[in-house]
């Protein structure tokens, strides 16, 4: 090899090596801001009303956090699918639907489910899942309760095909149960609690009868690529709340209620039933969201196959 030669490998080298250094700053860089989607009743709204996360990200070079409220998780996903968000907590099903619809996001960590019920007005004569045959269910499209309904209608011998789902998000679904609009509605905490307590509402059957569900923290794919960092002090600083909230619920509900306006009687209510913790995505855990996955394409629901472990984050190291 000529010195000329050798000078020009020796160049290239070099040019690998920075193009390789700099993707790696790229992707561990500092966001000038994180925006927080949350939704009523969870552990998010409280980690706004405290401002741990704000502390904790300022200390990294953030200079700010924004927040914004959804209802329920389709349109959080919508928002994280189009970066109008970066970070967020929804149900086992949202993510099901947005991978399908080809949505840029990752699962970041589990959390249980929350807890869900099939709810009907406190006289009427349904006293039993299998007797929903025929009947009008409220359920919010693409939610955690789209799933407890199915699962719900399976063990009592019914398939979706079985009733007259009524698609419609919360503040719609509890108008029209409390206008006889529909039979029955499927929703969770903390709405579960609200109906009980504002509406007389009576569970009939409740996601206590069926196996353990999950629910996740997810995040924007590319912001998750671009700063890991971030993402990590997030979802340290949201298990702190998760922790202190398993151990202190009755303080729990206060700030919920305080930042949420909801009644504290309802919200120590939910919080009392509620599964608390966070961890990572783990094999079952893949497994379980994709046999979910599965039986929402055998139904028909989800319009194509998808492989969750594809969506799945690894942490920096992992």
């Amino acid at each position: 090899m000529t010195v000329l030669s050798r000078r020009r490998a020796l160049a290239g080298s070099l040019a690998v090596a920075a193009s390789g250094l700099a993707a790696r700053a790229a992707a561990d860089s500092v966001p000038k801001a994180v925006h927080v989607g949350y939704q009523k009743g969870g552990f998010l709204s409280v980690s706004k009303e405290q401002g741990a996360l704000q502390r904790r990200l300022e200390g990294l070079g953030v200079a700010e956090v924004k927040w914004s409220e959804f209802q329920f998780g389709p349109p959080m996903m919508e928002a994280l699918g189009a970066g109008a968000i970066d970070f967020g907590e929804v149900g086992d099903m949202p993510p099901i639907f947005a991978q399908a619809a080809g949505q840029r996001f990752v699962y970041a960590a589990r959390m249980p489910g929350s807890q869900h019920a099939m709810l009907v007005p406190e006289g009427s004569s349904l006293r039993a899942v299998a007797e929903v045959k025929g009947k009008k269910v409220a359920v919010a499209r693409g939610s955690s309760a789209h799933n407890v309904t199915v699962r719900l209608l399976e063990k009592a011998g019914l398939t979706f095909a079985d009733i007259m789902p009524a698609y419609m998000p919360p503040a719609d679904a509890s108008a029209a149960f409390s206008r006889g609009s529909v039979d029955a509605w499927v929703v969770w905490d903390p709405y579960f609690a609200l109906a009980e307590r504002r509406q007389k509402a009576r569970a009939i059957a409740t996601s206590m009868d069926l196996p353990e569900s999950s629910s996740f923290y997810v995040a924007n794919r590319d912001f998750a690529t671009r700063h890991p960092r971030a993402l990590v002090a997030v979802i340290e600083e949201v298990t702190k709340v998760t922790q202190w909230a398993a151990q202190n619920r009755d303080k729990f509900a206060e700030s919920i209620s305080a930042a949420i306006g909801i009644e504290l009687d309802v919200e120590k209510v939910a919080i009392a039933r509620a599964r608390l913790g966070v961890g990572p995505v783990t094999a079952d855990v893949i497994a379980q969201q994709q046999a979910t996955a599965d039986t929402f394409n055998k139904l028909g629901l989800v319009p194509k196959k998808i492989s969750v472990r594809d969506a799945v984050w690894l942490p920096p190291g992992d």
